[in-house]
């Protein structure tokens, strides 16, 4: 055995220059080649884990290595998110600007939880927030805060909420209070599941989320909510918030928010409008009237890593009252006081997390390089393509559409002639979908529309263009085709051509 010591320190400089330009030539080939790779993989569990060593090497590899390995092993086994054949979920599809803004972050590598931490990564931070408010047509008072995800984002948005309530729950909790009655947090029955599981976080329990009916468009109803807060107060309930959802994830239906904040207003609760995927159509300045009145919430969300190109992780809560969040979570320990306090802003007073990635940075490089009338002109063709999608569909006498196209989510399914009973169009549907994504050409996903079970194809790709939606359609026409023989068509792709 050697006595020679371990050799220690970073990777040589030189070795890394020569490493990082085959590291970006490989990710420029792939971008190049993956309109022709499966958008879903073929795997099965414990592929991927069982094509790899079972433990760490003793010593270290090559790059060209680890690079091997991604083409055998890592890519095969991958969904690609940013494929332009990736209809399901929203999408989150990272752009070019965006990837090396993670290159560049990863590089800097600062802990953005101070200012004296980071100052750049603070006031970039607050620069490209405001940036991007302005963008979204929002007004002034709202200030943001980056946080990974749109579940981060509601959950301090309810516990600010709850700190605005006046319930000292800051400092005395909770539990064992006789003086504190029962808490309410209000949502549509389509509003995502993160609303329920932050108020369970804090504490207010699943009977503390009550859910309120929709109307045909799958939208809250206004009259229901109305009587849900009486009928709460009534019982000796303290209503918390409203969530009112700007894209459900069902359908993207868009709840009537004008009506809702005028509630909220009246009632003296706190409005936080979940906008992490519909918010950002908000770019394109003739869509706003569809998201009227979310300038009058308390807070809102929205993730530019869903149809706003920033590569995962990056959502935004904005509000207008950043001092009851802040009185909800800051907490400073003498070994983080560094002679600045009250001169400038630190990010960790708003929220649980303390260690912050420079997030703001990729965000900016993507706002920088697109600017506002190259995100607008994505964002339109993709609710053009949307909307000519739903065109198809209508005109289709084999397939019907379930629901509205507010933003760029089509929602429909199979209607054979003859079937008639609701299991089976509901076992018809489900088995086109498999069909479907078992071309791994394109990926869609489904949910139930009132009870029944529908399609979902969603179009938020960067690299989605027209052909690609063709594409699917022609696939979903072609599959329910074979599915029912009495639906054929002429299979060009198109409703009607």
């Amino acid at each position: 055995m050697s006595d020679a010591p371990p050799v220690t320190g970073d990777m040589p400089v030189a070795e890394f220059r020569r490493e990082a330009h085959r590291v970006v030539d490989w990710v420029a080939d792939f971008l190049a080649r993956l309109d022709g790779l499966p958008v879903t993989s073929a795997v099965q569990p414990g592929d991927v884990r069982a094509a790899l060593p079972r433990t760490a090497p003793e010593g270290g590899e090559p790059i060209d290595a680890v690079l091997a390995d991604l083409d055998r092993v890592i890519v095969p086994g991958m969904t690609h998110w940013s494929h332009p054949g990736f209809h399901a979920y929203f999408c989150s599809s990272s752009s070019g600007p965006g990837i090396l803004g993670e290159l560049l972050a990863a590089a800097l590598n600062p802990n953005c939880m101070t200012w004296h931490a980071c100052p750049a990564g603070t006031e970039l931070e607050q620069l490209t927030l405001d940036w991007l408010r302005d963008l979204l047509g929002l007004p002034d008072p709202f200030s943001g805060v980056i946080y990974d995800g749109a579940s981060a984002s509601s959950f301090h948005a309810l516990a600010a909420a709850r700190e605005a309530a006046g319930l000292e729950i800051r400092e005395r909790g909770m539990a064992g209070r006789a003086d504190l009655t029962p808490l309410r947090v209000y949502a549509s029955a389509e509003a995502h599941s993160s609303i329920e599981k932050a108020v369970v976080a804090l504490g207010l329990g699943r009977a503390g989320y009550r859910t309120i009916p929709v109307d045909g468009a799958q939208r809250l109803r206004p009259d229901a909510l109305v009587r849900a807060i009486a009928e709460d107060r009534g019982a000796g309930v303290t209503p918390m918030a409203v969530v009112a959802t700007v894209g459900t994830t069902g359908t993207t239906a868009i709840d009537p928010v004008a009506d809702i904040a005028e509630i909220c207003r009246r009632e003296r609760v706190w409005l936080h409008v979940d906008a992490a995927y519909g918010g950002s159509a908000a770019v394109v300045p003739e869509r706003r009237d569809g998201l009227a009145g979310w300038d009058q919430a308390d807070s809102i969300v929205v993730n530019p890593h869903k149809w706003l190109f920033v590569p995962l992780d990056l959502s935004v809560l904005f509000t207008r009252r950043p001092e009851v969040l802040r009185r909800a979570f800051a907490l400073v320990p003498e070994y983080l006081r560094d002679g600045y306090e009250g001169r400038v802003e630190n990010y960790m007073d708003y929220g649980l997390p303390l260690g912050r990635r420079f997030r703001a940075l990729k965000l900016w490089l993507v706002l920088r390089y697109f600017g506002r009338a190259g995100l607008a002109a994505r964002v339109r063709e993709h609710l053009r393509l949307a909307a000519e999608l739903a065109a198809w569909v209508d005109a289709d006498p084999h397939f019907e559409r379930v629901a509205p196209v507010p933003l760029s989510t089509v929602c429909f399914r199979l209607r054979p002639a003859g079937v008639t009973d609701a299991v089976a169009l509901d076992d018809v549907n489900r088995r086109l979908l498999d069909a479907v994504n078992g071309t791994r050409e394109v990926f869609l996903t489904h949910t139930r529309l009132d009870g029944r079970f529908v399609l979902r194809l969603v179009i938020g790709g960067i690299r989605t263009e027209q052909r690609h939606v063709e594409r699917a359609w022609a696939l979903l026409r072609q599959e329910a085709t074979r599915l029912s023989p009495g639906a054929k068509g002429d299979g060009d792709g198109r409703a009607g051509s």
